[in-house]
């Protein structure tokens, strides 16, 4: 069994996943609601809510999975990217925990990560593939050939997908996270009130920008007074998560096209998004590609999603990683 821990931003997750990274036998994540009084995450808030939470976090995965510690074989954990101080505490502990009992380790990349929670949804899944993630820190696209090797193919110039909700819905008045905030106000909204921007959407390239976005929705609501504002809130949510939308389907859809895929994979907290999801089960019917999104509680971060790309990534063996360290990009 791989003992599987993430660590990378507010989240403090810890996972049991079988050898393959087709099931995961628990999965406990611990949101630290800290942050909400920032409007956004603290880096020492969460490196020190980490260490307060980690272990207890350990031991439910444990006994959700009904396992031992002696039942594990091995121990996975995220070294990049991410907040320093909150990949350490993870990557001391699973250290720790490795060394102990004379096991191997395998560090995991974050972003590989998001991806392999699609084996967990569909584990009949198998590259190549296409795969968008998108997240509050990360939006980018990817193929992923048959050696399950990730290729980038384009990113975001400015701002990630989920900051740029997380920044509209600051605007907006509507709280932390932004993504959920944003979709719950625009559940009775008209997408179409607002002609919001989707920047590079002429271009052939597969990159992202956000920026052009928010600054139309500040222009927009400098224009209109409190009680504007109030009426329209529900139009200028929905207007705007269309937007975000729009520029995520239709650069995923043309680099799958591109590149023959014949699936498509979503990840990443963006992924959660309702509208997004039912927007490219539509156009992927349409289009005969296969869809693979996976729950939304393996959207946003979890530590299944790293013991699933355990089994692709390169183990260490005891106790050469001792000196292994965790990285921010």
């Amino acid at each position: 069994m791989i003992l599987a821990i993430e660590t990378s931003c507010d989240d403090t997750c810890a996972a049991v996943v079988e050898p393959d990274g087709r099931r995961a036998l628990s999965n406990v994540v611990h949101t630290q609601t800290e942050h909400a009084r920032y409007g956004g995450v603290v880096p020492e808030v969460a490196s020190r809510a980490h260490l307060e939470r980690l272990d207890g976090v350990v031991e439910r995965s444990l006994s959700d999975a009904n396992i031992s510690l002696d039942e594990v074989s091995s121990v996975a954990v995220t070294t990049r990217p991410g907040l320093i101080g909150a990949l350490l505490v993870g990557v001391a502990a699973a250290k720790g925990l490795a060394y102990a009992r004379g096991l191997s380790l395998v560090p995991v990349n974050h972003l590989e990560g998001h991806v392999a929670a699609a084996y967990l949804a569909d584990p009949e899944l198998e590259p190549p593939f296409v795969a968008l993630i998108a997240s509050g820190g990360h939006t980018a696209l990817y193929s992923v050939d048959a050696d399950r090797k990730m290729h980038l193919l384009g990113e975001t110039l400015d701002d990630a997908a989920g900051e740029a909700l997380d920044k509209g819905a600051r605007m907006l008045g509507l709280g932390f996270p932004g993504g959920p905030a944003i979709s719950k106000a625009a559940r009775e909204g008209d997408r179409d009130r607002y002609d919001f921007p989707v920047a590079l959407k002429g271009r052939d390239d597969l990159n992202f920008s956000f920026s052009g976005l928010k600054t139309s929705l500040l222009y927009k609501l400098k224009a209109m007074d409190e009680e504007q504002v109030r009426e329209e809130l529900p139009h200028l949510a929905a207007s705007y998560e269309a937007a975000v939308v729009e520029a995520l389907s239709r650069k995923l859809l043309r680099a799958a096209d591109l590149h023959d895929a014949p699936a498509v994979v979503v990840a990443g907290g963006v992924a959660a998004n309702a509208s997004l999801r039912s927007t490219l089960e539509a156009e992927c019917a349409e289009a005969g590609t296969t869809l693979v999104v996976p729950p939304p509680d393996l959207c946003t971060d979890n530590a299944a999603m790293i013991g699933a790309a355990a089994p692709y990534s390169t183990v260490i063996a005891y106790p050469e990683y001792l000196s292994l360290n965790a990285r921010s990009v």
